[in-house]
C-alpha cells in the first residue's frame, strides 16, 4: 500500500514539473535607446518573438525601449564590449567617435537611395564585422533609417536656389552641407522646431518623412524633396561572450535569423517611408523629386566634405569607399 501511494505521489510530482512552463535557458536584456514605437525598436521586439520561438523558450530577449537601461547612444560600443548590456542597437554614425570607420555611413550624398545604401552596407559588412570583434561583440543584423530631405517654404530645383536657407540640421554633415550650398545651418533640439519655423527663425529642415509626420510640417512648410543627403543605419549587436556561451544550434539560430531580420527591415523602411511622405502629400505638402542635374550638382558642391573625411579616414574606411564606388560607377 504504501509502495502504492509512493509511486502515485511520485507520478503526481513529476506530471506538475511537466506541466510547469520551462524558465529560458538565458535571458538577455536588449537595450534600444529609441521609444517603443519607433520602427527599430518594433524591429527588435519582432527578432526577439523570432528567436524564442526557433529556441523554444531557450533564450529569450527582453527588449528595453526608450533607454530605459540608462544609455544614451555614443557609449554603446564600450557598454557591450564590456557586457553591461548583452545585445543593444546603435546608429552606426552615433558610436563613429570611437570608430571613424563607421563615419562612412552617413557621408553626405554618397548613396542615392535605398539600393545604393543596402549596397553600401554591404561593401562594409567584412570590415564591420572585424571592427565589432575588435570590440567583443558581434553584429546580428543592420537596418536603415530612412533617407534626410530637405523640407521647405519654397520650392527647391538647383543648387542656387538654396542659397540663404536658414535650415535646422541634426549632425555635422547636414551643417556642412548648409554651409556648402551658402545656407545658414541651425543646430535645434527637435522640439524647438515647430516654434522656429512659425517665427521665421529658420525657413527649412533636413530629416527624414516620419519626422514630417511627427513634427506636423504641411502646417508651417510646403515642400518636401527627397533628396537623400544622407541615409543612416542601426546595428543590432550582441556581446561576443554572450554569444559565445550559446550552443552552437542556438549560435547558428541567432544568425540566421539576423539575416532574416536584415531583409525584413530594409523592405520595411523603404515601405514606411512611403508612407510617411504620403500622408505628408495628403496634409498638403508638394513633394518635389530632384532632377538628375540637382542631385549631380550637391554631388559636386559637397565633394569637400568627403574629400576631407577621407583623407583622415583609416585604411579600412578607404577601402570601403574605393570599393563601393568601383561597384556604382
Amino acid at each position: 500500500m504504501k509502495r502504492t501511494i509512493a509511486v502515485l505521489l511520485a507520478v503526481a510530482v513529476l506530471a506538475l514539473f511537466s506541466a510547469a512552463p520551462c524558465a529560458a535557458a538565458a535571458t538577455w536584456n536588449a537595450n534600444s535607446v529609441w521609444p517603443p514605437n519607433n520602427h527599430h525598436t518594433i524591429g527588435m521586439q519582432e527578432f526577439a518573438a523570432k528567436v524564442k520561438a526557433a529556441t523554444n523558450g531557450e533564450l529569450e530577449i527582453v527588449v528595453n525601449a526608450g533607454g530605459a537601461l540608462g544609455y544614451k547612444g555614443p557609449e554603446l560600443l564600450k557598454a557591450v564590449r564590456d557586457g553591461l548590456v548583452p545585445l543593444s542597437d546603435m546608429l552606426i554614425s552615433g558610436v563613429a567617435g570611437d570608430e571613424k570607420t563607421f563615419q562612412i555611413v552617413t557621408l553626405p550624398f554618397l548613396v542615392e537611395d535605398f539600393q545604393q545604401a543596402r549596397l553600401l552596407l554591404d561593401t562594409a559588412r567584412p570590415y564591420f564585422d572585424k571592427l565589432a570583434a575588435k570590440w567583443g561583440q558581434k553584429i546580428l543584423y543592420i537596418a536603415p533609417w530612412p533617407g534626410a530631405g530637405l523640407w521647405a517654404k519654397r520650392k527647391i530645383v538647383s543648387v542656387e536656389q538654396m542659397a540663404g536657407l536658414k535650415t535646422r540640421t541634426y549632425d555635422k554633415n547636414g551643417a556642412l552641407v548648409v554651409e556648402a550650398v551658402g545656407g545658414t545651418p541651425y543646430a535645434l533640439p527637435f522640439s524647438e522646431v515647430y516654434s522656429s519655423l512659425a517665427t521665421g527663425l529658420i525657413d527649412s529642415v533636413i530629416t527624414s518623412t516620419p519626422t514630417g509626420v511627427d513634427g506636423k510640417f504641411w502646417e508651417v512648410l510646403n515642400y518636401y524633396h527627397p533628396l537623400n543627403i544622407t541615409i543612416a543605419t542601426d546595428m543590432v549587436n550582441v556581446n561576443l561572450r554572450a554569444f559565445q556561451k550559446l550552443d552552437k544550434q542556438t549560435q547558428d539560430t541567432l544568425v540566421r535569423l539576423g539575416k532574416e531580420m536584415e531583409d525584413i527591415m530594409w523592405e520595411k523602411v523603404a515601405r514606411l517611408d512611403k508612407e510617411k511622405e504620403a500622408i505628408c502629400n495628403e496634409n498638403g505638402i508638394e513633394t518635389v523629386p530632384p532632377s538628375k542635374a540637382l542631385l549631380e550638382d550637391l554631388k559636386r558642391v559637397t565633394e569637400g566634405i568627403r574629400a576631407d573625411w577621407l583623407e583622415d579616414a583609416p585604411p579600412m574606411a578607404q577601402k570601403i569607399y574605393a570599393e563601393f564606388l568601383q561597384k556604382v560607377q
